[in-house]
């Protein structure tokens, strides 16, 4: 896969944002306890996880890596996916439980997920693309970095619409942008059944489970699904 354009990054996370703000401004007070694809999480929890990962980004624009890339758009999520610990997942999940229900009205919490989204947009829209910043651990382009932003709010904004149909959904850009993240981490695509694009994010983060039938037709690239999470 060739390198990432910045401006098709900086486009796939506006869209991402942009799309997520506007579902959550459809959200009332009795949507925010509705379940998500998230296991054990609400729709107010996934909000509230991503609300961390805008949170992140700001962090992330204010410190720059010390070292050139370590990770790009790609590897970033195949090093998630070789090192992530369930220990460490069940902590975080925890938080952001506890977290999203401190808010004793949830529209708080939908209020500061709008003004965050709109500050890492705007740093993301002067920053520039071949700058190196650190994060997790990791140095990134600033160009990868919002891919992975952009890659993250797509997946979660998904999770969210479970019980909420007919809300809006994310936008073609970013969609595509994490195809093409599931296909590279994939790497034999001609082994992929014929999903359409959303199953293939279902599928491969996995918020919906591979029948035996495409476990089968996987074969062993069956065991490294989810490809991300």
């Amino acid at each position: 896969m060739g390198k990432l354009h910045h401006r098709v990054a900086c486009t796939a996370l506006v869209d991402a944002y942009t799309e997520l703000s506007r579902l959550v401004s459809t959200l009332d007070e009795t949507d925010f306890p509705r379940a998500s694809r998230c296991a054990g999480w609400t729709v107010g929890d996934v909000l509230f996880h991503v609300l961390l990962d805008a949170q992140r980004a700001l962090v992330t624009f204010g410190t720059p890596a010390s070292t050139p890339p370590t990770a790009d758009y790609i590897s970033y999520w195949r090093d998630w996916a070789n090192h992530r610990s369930e220990a460490a997942a069940a902590a975080h999940a925890r938080f952001v439980r506890i977290g999203a229900s401190a808010y004793a009205d949830p529209r708080a919490l939908a209020a500061q997920w709008h003004e965050t989204a709109q500050a890492v947009l705007r740093f993301a829209s002067v920053m520039p693309g071949s700058d190196h910043v650190a994060t997790q651990g990791y140095s990134l382009t600033v160009t990868d970095f919002l891919a992975t932003l952009a890659v993250e709010a797509t997946v979660h904004h998904l999770d969210m619409l479970l019980e909420l149909p007919g809300r809006p959904q994310p936008r073609p850009g970013p969609i595509e942008l994490t195809v093409d993240v599931l296909d590279a981490l994939l790497g034999d695509v001609d082994v992929r059944p014929a999903w359409d694009d959303l199953t293939w994010l279902l599928k491969g983060t996995g918020r919906l489970p591979l029948t035996p039938a495409e476990a089968r037709g996987l074969g062993a690239v069956a065991n490294r699904f989810p490809l991300l999470g």
